[in-house]
């Protein structure tokens, strides 16, 4: 499935993904460090969304209480919940 989030506090503007089950797919950062992004991205591609949020939850950036990469652990914990939610209501 496919989501969209936008990330607070930090520079990037807009987060889509893809979840596959429980895995990650097709991370797409706009907006902030372009490199640092797109590798980050690669790197969890294909990974559990709960391999991916450990490793990923509370990193900060700079001043900031939290980074891009917090915000992608953010918004795949997010996702994955509104997906057993929706199957249990099936």
């Amino acid at each position: 499935m496919k989501y969209s989030y936008i990330p607070r506090g930090v520079c990037s503007t807009k987060l889509d993904f893809e979840l596959d089950g429980d895995i990650v797919k097709n991370v797409k950062f706009s907006g902030g460090c372009n490199g640092n992004l797109k590798a980050i991205s690669t790197l969890v591609e294909g990974m559990p969304v709960e391999e991916v949020t450990k490793k990923l939850s509370g990193i900060s950036c700079g001043m900031k209480s939290t980074s891009c990469t917090d915000q992608l652990a953010t918004a795949l914990r997010k996702a994955l919940e509104e997906n057993k939610d929706k199957e249990g209501a099936k």
